[in-house]
């Protein structure tokens, strides 16, 4: 499959879906990013509609949500550690997210071509991703079937089965820098 659905890479979108209170949703920065558009710009065409948007469709993120989604932005960025925050280091307002249903809603809202597509990126990946965890969820149950039938010889086979399910964990690079040796091995 492509790295690409439409105009947008693939990836790009995933990282921007997070999982928050108990369902995949995207923030109103992110989304914006996406359709080109400011964030204060597609805000305030939400408000405009927002009849449009029900509760189970787009949400405002608590304070204490803010802070600890702001704080893993933060930290994944590379950034001195100066006292004073510059322009746009600290977050104003709370975001906005929108679920799958709410994202939907955003086509009728923003009605730019750029919109349409990225809107039809964003459900193909939706997909994609409920696609990948149902086949997840069906290989794990099969699994346990197996476990149930076959006697405890094969529970190392069982085992060891499951930790290759378990997602790597992204490699970090070392902090600092590593000074090569010259010719004469000093």
């Amino acid at each position: 499959m492509s790295k690409y659905i439409g105009i947008i890479p693939i990836e790009r979108i995933e990282a921007s879906i997070l999982f928050l209170r108990e369902q995949k949703v995207m923030l109103d920065r992110d989304l914006a990013n996406l359709y080109g558009v400011s964030t204060k710009a597609l805000n305030q065409a939400i408000k405009r509609n927002m009849t449009r948007f029900p509760e189970d469709f787009m949400f405002q993120l608590t304070k204490e949500e803010t802070r600890i989604w702001w704080a893993h932005i933060q930290s994944l960025r590379s950034r001195s550690q100066n006292v004073t925050l510059k322009r746009g280091q600290n977050i104003k307002y709370r975001p906005y997210a929108f679920t799958e249903h709410g994202i939907l809603m955003l086509s009728s809202v923003l009605k730019s071509e750029r919109a349409i597509q990225v809107n039809i990126a964003i459900m193909r990946t939706f997909l994609r991703l409920r696609k990948w965890l149902a086949s997840h969820e069906d290989l794990a149950s099969k699994l346990s079937a197996l476990e149930k039938k076959y006697d405890a010889q094969f529970k190392i086979v069982f085992d060891a089965i499951r930790e290759l399910m378990i997602p790597p964990k992204p490699k970090r690079r070392p902090i600092g820098f590593i000074v090569q040796a010259d010719k004469n091995g000093k």
